[in-house]
């Protein structure tokens, strides 16, 4: 049996490999936001699939805001969350300025704590850093999207994001799912100069899936905004060009009706 967890973090390719690696391998896959290609899949009824929407116990749904970017207002989310002794991530995507917008955040609130975390940092200095947020040493956390999964810190409650045009629905997601992980009120703060491309499709969707749970609804969201994929090929969103998504979809839905007819027969048998 073969377990991918964070399946939106492999591709096609790589997940072949791994599934090659034995025949009649059985392939669970985790994840809170599924790609499009796999969730195409599932609701073609090609792949299984099971849904977990009950949250833990206690916990509260994160309330969205969207906001156009300025220092003001990224001064207010920071100390609401700090009146109340909680911690803030705040999201910024570009190691080459970010030390520039810690120096800012400095001037802005004097007497807080910041440090910064990203994937060029060294090992033990990144260890380090964590291990001073996880002990509530840090105020704030300036980082990438290293801090996408695997973090569990209650005390962190607010997330700020800087330029939502630079994330993708599933990763702002998933980036949000790390605050609200205990009893208070979470806040994310999604802020933004201007909205390119699909970025207002995009806050539409996680502004509709504030509801603890709701990963699935999002995910479906981002199938119908990215496409499908190309589910023979190696492509895990966009359009099936050759012969039409409809087409393909009837198609495929025909094969596997006609091959658990041939199953069922066999059982029977």
């Amino acid at each position: 049996m073969l377990i991918v967890d964070e399946e939106q973090k492999f591709g096609v390719k790589q997940k072949e490999k791994l599934k090659g690696a034995r025949v009649d391998t059985h392939v669970l896959s985790m994840t809170a936001t599924p790609i499009p290609r796999t969730l195409n899949l599932s609701l073609m009824g090609v792949r299984d699939i099971s849904v977990l929407a009950i949250p833990p116990s206690g916990r509260k749904s994160i309330r969205n805001e969207f906001i156009k970017f300025s220092f003001e207002k990224v001064k207010g989310c920071i100390l609401r969350e700090l009146k109340r002794d909680g911690q803030v991530y705040y999201l910024h995507n570009r190691v080459d300025s970010i030390y520039i917008l810690q120096e800012r955040l400095k001037e802005l609130i004097p007497d807080m704590r910041i440090e910064v975390a990203h994937g060029r940092l060294s090992g033990k200095r990144l260890i380090g850093v964590m291990e001073d947020f996880i002990n509530h040493q840090i105020d704030v956390l300036l980082c990438t999207t290293i801090i996408e999964n695997g973090l569990d810190i209650s005390n962190a409650n607010t997330l700020i994001v800087d330029d939502v045009n630079r994330l993708g629905l599933s990763q702002m997601y998933q980036i949000r799912g790390r605050v609200g992980r205990g009893d208070k009120q979470a806040y994310a703060c999604f802020l933004y100069d201007e909205l390119k491309g699909d970025a207002q499709l995009r806050l539409e969707a996680i502004r509709e899936s504030e509801v603890l749970g709701s990963g699935f609804v999002l995910s479906n969201r981002d199938l119908e905004i990215r496409g499908a994929g190309d589910i023979l090929g190696k492509k895990q969103s966009g359009t099936i060009n050759s012969i039409g998504y409809g087409l393909y979809t009837q198609l495929l839905h025909d094969a596997v009706e006609k091959l658990r007819k041939i199953k069922s027969t066999e059982q029977k048998g």
